[in-house]
C-alpha cells in the first residue's frame, strides 16, 4: 500500500504541483480512500516527504558513487567527465519529478537536499586536499563547482535548450577543470596520505 501511495504522490505531485497535490488527490490518484492513506501517512508532507527522500537517496547514492569511482583517476578532467555524465544520467531519467523537487517545493522541504548537496561538497572538497589545494581553498572551490555543476546538469535537462548534450558536457568539463586548475589543484592525487 505505501508503494501504491507513494507513486500515486509523486504522480500528482508531478501533474499539479506542491500546492495543489492534497492528501485527497492523492488517495484517489491511489485509488484508495483518504483515511486509508492517514493510515501510513499523517498528512500530505510526509508523502511528499518519502517521495522526496527516495529520490534524493538515488541521487545522492549514484552520483557519490560515480565522485568515488572517478576521483582517483591520474586525468582530472576524465573524473570531471565521468561525474557530470552520471549527474545528467541520473535527473535525465526523471526530469518531471526532479522539476518538482527543484522548483515546486517549498523551503522546508529541502532540507534533504541541502544536507545531500553538502555531503557531495565534502567529498570534493576532500578529493582537493588529496590533489593539494588548501583545505579552506578546497572547501570554497568544491562549494562553487558542485553548485555550478548542479544548476547546469539540472537546467540543461529542464530547460531542454536543444544543444548536444556531449557538448555540454564538454563545456562544462571545460569550465570545472579550468577553475580547479585555478585552484592549485595538482594533476594527480596523493598517493600517500600521510
Amino acid at each position: 500500500m505505501v508503494e501504491r501511495i507513494v507513486a500515486a504522490g509523486r504522480e500528482v505531485l508531478v501533474a499539479r504541483g506542491y500546492d495543489a497535490a492534497s492528501t485527497n488527490r492523492i488517495a484517489a490518484a491511489a485509488g484508495i480512500s483518504p483515511g486509508s492513506l492517514y493510515q501510513y501517512f499523517p498528512d500530505k508532507d510526509a508523502v511528499i516527504g518519502e517521495i522526496l527522500g527516495r529520490h534524493l537517496d538515488d541521487l545522492e547514492a549514484r552520483v557519490s558513487r560515480a565522485f568515488l569511482e572517478a576521483l582517483p583517476t591520474a586525468d582530472i578532467a576524465d573524473a570531471v567527465h565521468a561525474i557530470v555524465v552520471a549527474l545528467l544520467d541520473v535527473i535525465g531519467e526523471q526530469p518531471d519529478l526532479h522539476r518538482a523537487v527543484a522548483e515546486q517545493l517549498p523551503r522546508t522541504a529541502n532540507g534533504r537536499r541541502v544536507a545531500f548537496a553538502r555531503r557531495i561538497d565534502e567529498l570534493a572538497a576532500v578529493a582537493l586536499i588529496g590533489r593539494g589545494v588548501p583545505p579552506e581553498r578546497a572547501r570554497v572551490t568544491a562549494w562553487t563547482v558542485v553548485r555550478t555543476a548542479e544548476h547546469v546538469t539540472t537546467s540543461y535537462v529542464l530547460e531542454r535548450p536543444g544543444f548536444d548534450r556531449e557538448q555540454v558536457v564538454e563545456e562544462l568539463t571545460h569550465m570545472v577543470t579550468t577553475h580547479l586548475a585555478g585552484a592549485g589543484l595538482r594533476p594527480e592525487p596523493d598517493s600517500d596520505p600521510s
